[in-house]
């Protein structure tokens, strides 16, 4: 169990864990799937971070600094055109401008 798991986390873990066993899943896949599971509904509940931001990042941070999410959505912000395409170092220089 991680150390960051709850008691009510672990017993979810082993309840998806068997539940997927008793359909036929390898005890490989069904701990994937249990693990997953939790770890979604921690992440619901605000107990563990996104790995991808949804913000614009901290506005004291140097664009470099940012990742390429959060320059994305100053991008949006700003209308500039094509930022789906574009690379971090593409998002930079246009922001940049």
């Amino acid at each position: 169990m991680p150390d960051a798991w709850s008691d009510k986390d672990e017993r979810q873990y082993r309840h998806v864990k068997q539940s997927e066993e008793k359909r036929g899943m390898s005890q490989q896949q069904a701990e994937e799937i249990a693990a997953r599971t939790v770890n979604k509904h921690r992440r619901g509940e605000g107990r563990t971070p996104n790995t991808r931001t949804q913000g614009s990042g901290n506005p004291d941070r140097a664009l470099s600094e940012l990742s390429r999410d959060e320059l994305y959505n100053r991008a949006k912000e700003r209308g500039v055109s094509g930022r789906s395409r574009m690379s971090k170092t593409e998002l930079i220089a246009a922001l940049d401008k």
